[in-house]
This record gives C-alpha cells, sequence and structure tokens, in this order.
C-alpha cells in the first residue's frame, strides 16, 4: 500500500479537511491532507499532531461504538498522509481530486487556488467545501473551471452520507458524472444543486433553526419540547419522506392553507406561499391525491406507495424504540 499512488488530496488541514481524509482512509483509500502554509518545524509538528490526534479520536469513538476495531481504526489512520507545504507540490500532482477546505474568505481561496492551479494536473477534478461562496465566484479562480465545482459536506463528514454539489454553468457534464461515481464509491450520496446561496441542506435548516431559536424568544416553548417535538416528530417524517415528496403526500393545497392561516397570524414575510405552491392549487396540482405535483404519479399504483410510505415511518419509528405493540385490554 505504500506504493500506492495517492489519488485524493484534502487541502487544508483543519476540521473538514480532516474529517474528508477519514471518509476516504475508512472506504479504503489512502489520501493526502495537505498544509500550504510554510510553518517553522514547530509549527508544523503542532499542526501534524493536532490533526492526527483528532482523527485517532473520531476514529476511537467509532470504535467505542462497535463500528470497528481497534485494527481497522489504525489501519484507516494509517492510509492517511501529511503533508506540509514543501511536499505539497508532489502531491497535488498526482491528485485526481482535489477538495480545497482552507478558511472562508476570498483571499484564502485565491491563494489556495494559486498552488493548486500550479500543480494539479490538467485532468484533475478540483471542488471546493466552501459552505458561503458561490460557485460562479471561485470558478473564476481556477485554471480550468469546466473541471470545478463546490463540494459541502455536512459534518460530520465522514458520518453523514449526503454531499451537496454545486455546479457553475460552465462545470463539464463529465466531470460531474465523475466526481459522482468517486463519492458514491466510497459511500456517500451525493445530490446536485445549482450555484445558489446556501445549498439544500443548509439553506433549509437555516429556516428551522431560526425558528426554533424564535419560539423560545417568544415563550412559545422551551428547548426541551421542541427539541422532543423535532426529534420524534419533525425528524421522524422527513427521515422517511423526503421535503417535497411530503407536500404532495399530504397535498399541496394543504401547505397552501397553512401557508395562508400562518402568514396572518405569525409573520407574512416567512410564512407567505412562494407562488409555485399557489399556482400549482389553481391549477389542480395537488400531488398524490389529484395524480400530479411536484412528481408525477400516474399510473402509480397509490395503495401500493401509501404501505411502502407507512412502512417506511414505522422504520423510523422502530429504530428510534418508539413503536409499541397493540394493547391487549383498555385502560382501567
Amino acid at each position: 500500500m505504500a506504493n500506492e499512488p495517492v489519488r485524493f488530496a484534502a487541502v487544508g488541514a483543519g476540521r473538514m479537511g480532516r474529517g474528508i481524509a477519514i471518509a476516504f482512509a475508512y472506504a479504503g483509500h489512502r489520501i493526502a491532507l495537505v498544509d500550504l502554509r510554510v510553518r517553522s518545524e514547530e509549527a508544523w509538528n503542532r499542526l501534524h499532531d493536532e490533526a492526527r490526534q483528532e482523527i485517532a479520536a473520531s476514529l476511537a469513538g467509532l470504535a467505542q461504538l462497535g463500528v470497528i476495531d481497534a485494527a481497522q481504526a489504525e489501519a484507516i489512520a494509517a492510509r492517511v498522509q501529511y503533508v506540509r507545504a514543501a511536499q505539497a507540490p508532489a502531491a497535488l500532482a498526482q491528485a485526481e481530486l482535489v477538495f480545497e477546505g482552507v478558511p472562508e474568505t476570498l483571499a484564502a481561496k485565491r491563494e489556495a487556488f494559486e498552488q493548486i492551479n500550479a500543480h494539479c494536473s490538467d485532468d484533475a477534478i478540483l471542488t471546493s467545501t466552501t459552505s458561503s461562496i458561490l460557485v460562479t465566484q471561485l470558478a473564476a479562480l481556477v485554471r480550468r473551471p469546466e473541471r470545478f465545482l463546490n463540494m459541502h459536506w455536512l459534518n460530520p463528514a465522514y458520518v453523514i452520507p449526503v454531499v451537496e454539489l454545486s455546479c457553475h454553468p460552465g462545470t463539464d457534464p463529465a466531470v460531474l458524472a465523475r466526481t459522482r461515481e468517486i463519492m458514491e464509491a466510497i459511500g456517500k450520496l451525493p445530490v446536485v444543486c445549482g450555484p445558489t446561496p446556501g445549498y439544500i441542506v443548509p439553506r433549509l435548516q437555516a429556516l428551522i433553526m431560526n425558528e426554533a431559536a424564535r419560539m423560545i424568544e417568544e415563550g412559545a416553548a422551551t428547548a426541551e419540547e421542541i427539541d422532543k417535538a423535532t426529534r420524534h416528530g419533525l425528524g421522524l417524517r422527513f427521515a422517511a419522506l423526503g421535503v417535497v415528496e411530503f407536500i404532495d403526500f399530504g397535498g399541496c393545497d394543504i401547505l397552501h392553507h397553512a401557508s395562508r392561516e400562518m402568514s396572518a397570524s405569525i409573520d407574512k414575510g416567512r410564512y407567505t406561499a412562494p407562488a409555485i405552491v399557489d399556482r400549482m392549487v389553481q391549477e389542480g396540482r395537488l400531488g398524490l391525491k389529484s395524480g400530479s405535483g411536484f412528481y408525477a404519479y400516474e399510473g402509480t399504483d397509490t395503495s401500493a406507495y401509501r404501505r411502502d410510505v407507512l412502512s417506511r415511518t414505522l422504520g423510523m419509528l422502530r429504530h428510534a424504540g418508539l413503536w409499541r405493540p397493540a394493547a391487549e385490554r383498555t385502560l382501567p
């Protein structure tokens, strides 16, 4: 394995780079964790030890939970190659897929991509793990923008399967396809979006988190009650059905009416339904019950589909330990 080429490189040895390194090492690949900053020997040793210890601690946590054993944890950790600035050109030159994960400023990104551009091969796929800078902004920093896209990982990067791929208009479809193939091969579930602020998950979860904080501020409910409701109500339902599937399953008209009421009673700006919802209601595209909504249901066995949804939901309830067998007698 020592002579096996290191096809993957995470640039930036912070929390995200370390998580990405674990994800690839766990899947059996060697990966270079690259620090581009020229540091003193003492500073490099400090960063190296910190990264190595965090990766070891993360793997130890998996071992404690029975996901891997101690020997596997050691083997996984050994697949991570720690690369300082002087060795970065060689590591980048052999990388097929590069993840830039330096601090969230354009200046830091520009400096990193200057080095990545200089040392990576023309065939390398370059990605940024930025959570806040649009792919269209960063594409201008890349020598071959057709081979560039943003890739947003959800923490912890080595646990959460979804990775969000954000493409710009010039991203080569073959590059996107190859990126998806690689990520699926290491057990990830890539989802694709355009050059939109917040990707998919952060954009949705920010609304939920702000509304939860607002309810606490208003005295509507305690943090404990909100978390109980989200873990065992909202979370269970959205683990069984996707958000858009949920709209169709209940009916777009339900969302339309609920939005109307809450926009009047809580806040018009936050709860007014988007035009697409009103338009779908006017057109009679209500979802499963009308045969068409955000998805098409023509030809669907609706009874079988409803059973499948129920099965998914029951599976989540059983997983959470919340499903009880039917009572054999009534309450006294």
